[in-house]
């Protein structure tokens, strides 16, 4: 039987992914730290490695005896020692090195649409830097450039949702003009499934977003009109958003927004609205279609 070593397990991402590598049979090992709140991979049979892709040394026996490896481990915000550099670059490159030493026949790994070589854009940059670690490793290789993904835990869009039922007036940072693809969690992880054993897709950068493309202002409008209220909406001007993300990023553990997302506000996050069909041969569920999700139940 094939074994996956896959990081990020515990992660929004990670979890829908190892549940359904499970449901097709594959044996996967999870590289987990030892603080890991393991309870979300409950009722899977897992194997667990412990260990960190910043600590090299703990690597080597994660990767032993495994056929592919489909790293998702990635850090959106930076938090002491767990900085983009060291995780997303540096992670990627101690683990790409503990493949290769292994022997790894095939390296999946998650990136995010807007990758770029350009460091003005430090998270896009650091996403970029691993990229090249995985593409110019030796190893077979799928590298995935995602939009943002979407599902019953995600962060983004249940914040956006929060905000939208909370108050009575819902900001729009900037023009709300820049565009995403959005793709739920669970078409991604059937999307990785499917790649895991399709020899076919290695050496290629694949595009991984849904069936159409929505303006930040639109996704705000159709998560409005999900809960059924009545929202005014204000933009608000880039030069007044910058110096409240500053302080809550001084006063604030967990701000709602940091200074290096605010600098990704501008740039498009797309790829053709087809791309998934063409490669994986299914249409993903729009977030359109299934925003209700946001919505919480009686109960909950």
């Amino acid at each position: 039987m094939r074994l996956v070593l896959l990081t990020g397990a515990t992660g929004f991402v990670g979890r829908s992914v190892a549940r359904t590598l499970v449901e097709g049979g594959t044996a996967i090992r999870c590289l987990v730290r030892k603080t890991a709140n393991l309870s979300p991979l409950g009722g899977l049979n897992l194997e667990f490695a412990y260990g960190d892709v910043t600590n090299p040394e703990s690597l080597a026996a994660a990767t032993a005896g495994v056929d592919t490896v489909v790293h998702l481990v990635a850090v959106i915000r930076e938090k002491g020692d767990y900085t983009f550099r060291a995780v997303n670059f540096l992670g990627t490159s101690n683990l790409v090195e503990a493949a290769q030493k292994n022997g790894v026949k095939s390296f999946l790994h998650m990136s995010v649409i807007g990758a770029t070589s350009d460091p003005r854009y430090p998270y896009l940059y650091s996403k970029w830097l691993g990229e090249q670690e995985v593409i110019n490793s030796g190893i077979p290789y799928t590298v995935f450039r995602s939009s943002l993904i979407f599902g019953e835990d995600d962060v983004f869009f249940n914040q956006l949702a929060q905000m939208v039922r909370l108050y009575p007036v819902v900001g729009v940072v900037g023009s709300g003009a820049v565009r995403f693809q959005p793709i739920h969690v669970g078409d991604v992880a059937h999307c990785l499934t499917q790649a895991v054993a399709d020899p076919a897709l290695r050496g290629r950068t694949v595009y991984l977003g849904g069936p159409e493309h929505l303006t930040y202002e639109g996704i705000v409008d159709i998560i409005i009109d999900t809960h059924k209220v009545a929202r005014w909406k204000v933009h608000v001007p880039l030069s007044f958003v910058r110096p409240a993300v500053s302080a809550m990023e001084t006063f604030l553990p967990n701000p709602p927004v940091t200074s290096v997302e605010l600098g990704m506000i501008s740039i498009d996050n797309i790829n053709e609205p087809d791309a998934v069909q063409k490669v994986f041969g299914f249409r993903p569920v729009s977030f359109r279609e299934a925003a209700g999700y946001l919505v919480p139940r009686k109960g909950r």
